[in-house]
Parts: structure tokens; sequence; C-alpha cells
């Protein structure tokens, strides 16, 4: 498990730079979970990647044994505008979204829906997440075999409204409105695109 999240560190280091700060939680009857934060001064970004969630492989839920070595193993990603809200606060509830696998036994997979119940910062219009394709700002990290590769996943905040339209419409299609009317997903600020 050490070698594992060594290996996800250095690609992390690797696509993002230096980590400028981490946290680390750990829930009853999971493994430590820690979030990194990386600054991008020329973008003007703040990333927040996980760090723990790739040491097992997420298990199918109605599976009665979880194999110890297959499946798919992630960690997520979240990028957001630096200095207009107060997103260091969203280390605990991506440490929770981290952790869901183990907890509740979910499989965590582009297009899912992660919902922490609470705002993801102070005052965020957002509570809940989508997942998005891997492999744009951090590359899939190859294991040996049998290990299935640690992919980075990207998290779209979405508002309550948002969350509720691509329960009804999907994924694609929430994310082909949010690039037809130019939404900024890094915004920590921004408001709920148009879904009429």
């Amino acid at each position: 498990m050490a070698e594992i999240l060594a290996l996800v560190e250095a690609r992390l280091r690797t696509a993002l730079g230096e980590p400028d700060a981490r946290a680390a939680v750990t829930f009853l009857g999971t493994d430590r979970i820690e979030v990194l934060r990386f600054v991008d001064t020329e973008a003007g970004l703040v990333r927040y990647a996980t760090l723990g969630m790739s040491a097992q492989p997420m298990a199918d839920p109605t599976a009665v044994l979880a194999d110890p070595v297959k499946g798919p193993r992630a960690e997520l990603v979240l990028s957001v505008r630096a200095g207009l809200a107060d997103t260091d606060k969203a280390l605990r509830p991506l440490a929770v979204l981290a952790a869901s696998p183990q907890v509740e036994g979910v499989v965590v997979a582009p297009g899912a829906s992660l919902d922490v119940g609470e705002p993801l910062w102070p005052g965020a219009p957002f509570s809940s997440v989508l997942v998005a394709e891997p492999g744009g700002l951090v590359e899939d990290l190859d294991m040996d075999e049998p290990m299935d590769p640690v992919r980075f996943l990207p998290l779209l905040p979405m508002t309550s409204n948002e969350a509720a339209w691509k329960r009804v419409h999907g994924a694609q299609a929430l994310e082909e409105r949010w690039l037809a009317k130019g939404t900024d997903l890094r915004d920590p600020r921004r408001t709920s695109v148009r879904l009429d």
C-alpha cells in the first residue's frame, strides 16, 4: 500500500508540482486519506488532490468478497480559482468523498455524482460534484499486473439544481450545457447554469 501511494504522489508531483500543504483525515474503519494542495500561480488556480483512495481497489458492492488486488483505483482532483473563496475548507469533504469506496462500498467512476450533504467550503453553492473523465490534467498511473491503473478523476462542483437536472438528463447533457453556456467550472462562486 505504501509503495502504491508513493508512486501516486510522485505522479501528482510530476503533473502539478510540489504541494504547498497537506492534511490527513482518518475515518473509523478506513485507511488514512490525505489531501494535498498545489498552487498554480501562473494560472491563478489551486488544486486539491486526494492521496490514499487508490491504496485499495474499489469493489463492486454486490460482490460477496472484495478482491484485494484487482479492481479500479482512483484519486480525486479538484481545481478552483485561487483567492475567491475559502476553498481550503474543502479538505475534509474531499477526504469524505475519497473514503466513500471503503465506507459505503461505492465504485467512483466518470459520470457519477457524489454528494457530501453540506457546502464543499463555507458559503459554497455546491454540496455535490460530478466526476469527470480522467487523463487530461494527470495521466493514469499504470501498475504491475494484475492491478488496474490508478486514474486521477477531476471533480466538477454542481449546484443542487444542476445535480437534480443531471439525475434526469445525464452527465453528458449537463457537461454539454456547461460548455454551450461557457460556464467557468473553476469559479468557486459561480451560480447555476441556465437549465430551461
